[in-house]
């Protein structure tokens, strides 16, 4: 998304950020070695469990990000076949 000329200026904060109106927000990403359909083992199923659980998600905040919202958790834990 660029501006146009014309274009609506937002702040930068959360909100448009969430929102996709804020141009420069992205995910971070983490990536683990997992052959998609197969079963993850329980060391790396308890990691993926932590990054986005209300601790892991608190760790981020800490760190200066925006935390994800529960709805983008709960899709990318079915992802990989956890709850």
């Amino acid at each position: 998304m660029l501006l146009k000329k014309g274009g609506k200026c937002v702040p930068a904060t959360g909100e448009y950020a969430y929102t996709g109106d804020y141009p420069l927000a992205r995910f971070l990403y983490i990536y683990v070695n997992y052959k998609p359909g197969s079963t993850l083992d329980p060391l790396r199923g308890e990691f993926i469990k932590l990054i986005f659980s209300k601790q892991g998600q608190e760790v981020v905040v800490k760190d200066g990000y925006f935390p994800i919202t529960n709805k983008v958790a709960k899709q990318e834990l079915a992802k990989v076949g956890l709850k």
